[in-house]
């Protein structure tokens, strides 16, 4: 994973990357070679949690790694705007190799975090949005980019899920139910793309010490320390280094399979 430039040539689209764990993927694959397309909901996205003053510095921050690199933003729950986003990256640099659907989140219709957020409560308008940000708009983007992938015969599409996919939960239900959606969805691509040169796979993150996550819930001061021990938060790069094996040829006979990146949190098969 330390060749320098093992995905020279390629061209990648990290939704949700103007920040975050996004951000810490766009930017490892941009060190591996990649030149690579961030994206956001808009400009001003970024600065949410203090990271990036605006989308552009995002995208700037990229370049000085020496790749090519630009922004676009967009609803990805919205048909006509993810294609319009596709069209955009591709006129610039060129026909996308690596699709990575990282945006989404536990964000409530209104913003924050529903509220109720479990099972019987959560309202209506927040589970319809979080459906959107988290299922729909990874099924959007890979309708936009893979039929693409597809005819050219090569691609590496990386969705994002989370531990919470993979074990029941009394809180963030929707949000929970929604990442489990994305893995078997994987799943169903990948059953789609198997004999065309099309991989398909899915991370699922444990907790990681991204700015939305330090900034909207309590966290434990025991688990913020990097050491010998694995019971511990995630820093984002080890999720980054996660996404770019399998977006790689290090990965090229990995197919429909979600790799759970936790720290050995759900330690049982599913």
């Amino acid at each position: 994973m330390n060749d320098a430039k093992m995905l020279e040539g390629q061209i990648a689209l990290v939704t949700g990357s103007g920040r975050g764990l996004g951000y810490a993927i766009a930017h490892r694959l941009a060190e591996l070679g990649a030149d690579v397309a961030i994206h956001d909901r808009n400009q001003e996205a970024p600065a949410e949690f203090g990271e990036f003053a605006s989308l552009d510095a995002s995208a700037e921050s990229i370049a000085e790694l020496g790749v090519r690199t630009m922004g676009v933003v967009g609803d990805i729950s919205d048909e006509d705007a993810t294609r319009a986003m596709v069209e955009q990256v591709e006129a610039v640099l060129g026909p996308i190799t690596i699709l990575v659907n990282c945006a989404g989140g536990d964000i409530a219709a209104k913003g924050g975090k529903p509220n109720p957020n479990d099972a019987l409560g959560v309202k209506l308008e927040d589970i319809r949005a979080l459906f959107d940000r988290n299922l729909v708009g990874t099924m959007l983007m890979c309708r936009a980019v893979v039929p693409g992938m597809m005819a050219r015969h090569n691609g590496s599409v990386v969705n994002i899920a989370s531990g919470a996919a993979h074990f029941g939960r009394a809180t963030e239900v929707a949000y929970a139910s929604a990442k489990a959606a994305i893995v078997h969805y994987t799943r169903c691509l990948a059953a789609e793309t198997r004999t065309e040169g099309v991989r398909v796979n899915v991370v699922s993150p444990g907790a990681t010490k991204t700015g939305r996550f330090m900034a909207t819930r309590p966290t434990d001061p025991a688990l913020m320390e990097e050491g010998y021990s694995l019971d511990r938060y995630a820093n984002p790069r080890e999720i980054a280094n996660g996404v770019a094996f399998l977006a790689s040829d290090m990965a090229s006979f990995v197919h429909g399979q979600a790799l759970r990146i936790d720290g050995g949190v759900t330690l049982y098969p599913g």
